[in-house]
């Protein structure tokens, strides 16, 4: 059987080597082919294009492997039921099966998936990732509250000095490379004023 696996971890701060590690072993104790592996470092809200997972659902749509396996439903989308099953389905249409390494009764061969099972755990995992937010989003307010300055440290621009060497015909890349700062903070600078 030829198999892709497919690997995402939410930020560059992760890595997905673990899920790769166990997704090889695992396909290769069944004897399956590994044709490709996909690659993700993205949000699995859906609010970010994940390159890698659209490259795998054009491969199955493709019929380039036969099965697809992923390390967990969470993995694969936090989108919630009905997105997830938009994913899910197309590829059962296309002769592609699904299987779910953490979760084994997550496999298009198990008629239990197609239904609550599959439903509840796809919303669990977008109900992860709200949590995840409110805790961030928690944990920001409270910073503010102790006093901690949050984004961006504010950059002072003399802006009288910018404008007098724009006229004495520098350039943007120029004024900001003679005062140390970035284009587009002296582009914010001068148009503020």
């Amino acid at each position: 059987m030829k198999v892709a696996i497919y690997a995402r971890v939410s930020t560059d701060k992760q890595d997905n080597a673990n899920q790769l590690e166990q997704l090889r072993e695992f396909a290769s104790k069944q004897s399956w082919e590994i044709v490709t592996e996909y690659k993700d470092t993205a949000s699995g809200s859906g609010r970010r294009t994940r390159p890698q997972f659209d490259a795998v659902m054009l491969a199955a749509s493709q019929r380039k492997f036969d099965l697809l396996l992923f390390w967990a439903l969470d993995r694969l989308s936090r989108e919630g039921i009905v997105k997830t099953l938009g994913y899910l389905e197309p590829l059962r249409t296309w002769g592609c099966g699904w299987r779910s390494y953490k979760q084994p009764f997550l496999d298009t061969g198990n008629e239990m998936t197609n239904g609550i099972v599959l439903s509840v755990l796809a919303a669990v995992a977008k109900q992860e990732r709200i949590t995840l937010s409110e805790r961030t989003k928690a944990g920001l307010q409270r910073a503010r509250r102790a006093g901690k300055r949050l984004g961006r440290r504010v950059v002072q621009v003399d802006v009288k000095a910018a404008r007098k060497l724009q006229a004495d015909g520098l350039g943007l890349r120029g004024i900001a490379k003679k005062m140390g700062i970035s284009i587009n903070t002296i582009q914010r600078a001068l148009r503020a004023v």
